[in-house]
């Protein structure tokens, strides 16, 4: 990384309130106002940027939109077992490596809407220090809400969404929460799959500051999963994208309930988005899952292309690179059958155009050199 990004990273992390160096927490009371608004013309066209995991960064105009921004990488030792249920101890974001994300993307004014699909680790790490370092709000579960206020990070910074809700992001781009479900199987490994939210704000550890990781502690998956309908006004149709970070087909036509509360059938609340988007297909969708998800979410969401996300090693740095190409040949073979076209990734910062006549590649190599990316 060059000089110039190192001094933007430590200058980020100074704002933040996120260097190494004790003292006073950082006064969040003279927070900046909204977006600026964007321009009267409609926008048709999404730049879409792959970060490693489930972490998408979305450019609508001057819109920055992240799903995620799991960017800290724990060790596989930081948990007692493969469940993942119970970690060996706490531990904090690496608030250094998603300052240099942010770098990366354009600094403090890169990400406005902070969208998180549920509140497992691989996912709602780094949330407080993506919203600490760029003016994004963050929506999600209620868990992840609880987990940002752990950290320090004011309340109004970010909203709870239980699903059904529609949220524009500016001059007509629209957001709309799907209720969802969690990958897994109640039978196999109910930890990661069963609907869960936090009840109370987790308390970090007095000695080091950090939470614990584990799934069955201080990261649940926020009682099921979000996902999220994008719409982008265009002249004729919207572009649209949906993104879902996981899902089950084991039970993705039951209702999920917490607390004794229904919130539908993740299939049907797709169903129900659609419907009040007026879409019978999108131009999109971005998902990890796998063929046994796809092959009952195809016929109600009627892709045109489908780019596949959290096939990747979530362990090893960011700047390591992908370790081993993209597969997944009974996915590929239901796409082709389905006639969806794959977007295939091959390297973390890989971008994508989105706009009326499809999606193509666009190059990022500036980018890609700048974090170390192997060639």
């Amino acid at each position: 990384m060059s000089t110039h990004h190192i001094a933007r990273v430590a200058l980020f992390l100074a704002l933040a309130g996120c260097a190494p160096a004790t003292g006073a927490r950082p006064d969040w009371s003279a927070r900046e106002g909204a977006l600026p608004a964007m321009p009267n013309a409609p926008t048709a066209s999404v730049d879409i940027t792959w970060l490693s995991v489930t972490n998408v960064y979305l450019r609508v105009g001057p819109l920055g939109i992240l799903t995620d921004g799991y960017v800290t990488r724990l060790p596989q030792s930081a948990f007692v077992d493969q469940t993942l249920a119970r970690s060996r101890g706490p531990y904090r974001p690496d608030s250094a490596a998603v300052a240099r994300v942010v770098a990366l993307l354009g600094g403090h004014d890169a990400v406005h809407a902070l969208l998180n699909g549920h509140s497992h680790f691989d996912h709602a790490f780094d949330a407080a220090i993506w919203a600490k370092l760029t003016r994004a709000d963050v929506y999600g579960p209620h868990s992840t809400c609880l987990q940002l206020a752990a950290q320090d990070v004011p309340s109004p910074r970010c909203v709870t969404v239980e699903g059904s809700e529609t949220i524009p992001l500016g001059d007509g781009v629209t957001m709309r929460v799907v209720r969802w479900n969690h990958s897994g199987d109640h039978a196999v490994n109910p930890e990661l799959h069963d609907p869960r939210e936090l009840t109370a704000v987790p308390t970090r550890d007095s000695a080091t500051g950090g939470l614990r990781p584990g799934v069955a502690e201080d990261f649940p998956n926020g009682g099921g999963s979000r996902a999220y309908l994008i719409t982008v006004p265009a002249r004729d149709r919207p572009v649209s994208v949906f993104f879902s970070n996981t899902g089950s087909a084991a039970d993705l036509d039951q209702p999920i309930v917490v607390g004794g509360r229904s919130f539908g059938a993740p299939i049907e609340n797709l169903r129900a988005a659609l419907r009040d988007a007026g879409l019978s297909s999108v131009d999109l969708w971005i998902a990890g899952g796998g063929a046994p998800l796809a092959r009952l979410v195809l016929p109600v969401l009627r892709p045109k292309a489908y780019l596949p996300v959290h096939w990747d090693d979530f362990y090893s740095p960011l700047e390591a690179g992908v370790s081993k190409p993209y597969a997944d040949p009974a996915l590929e073979s239901l796409l082709d059958s389905a006639h969806v076209t794959l977007v295939r990734p091959t390297q973390y910062l890989d971008r994508w155009r989105l706009d009326r006549d499809g999606v193509r590649a666009v190059a990022n190599d500036a980018q890609k050199r700048a974090l170390g990316l192997p060639r």
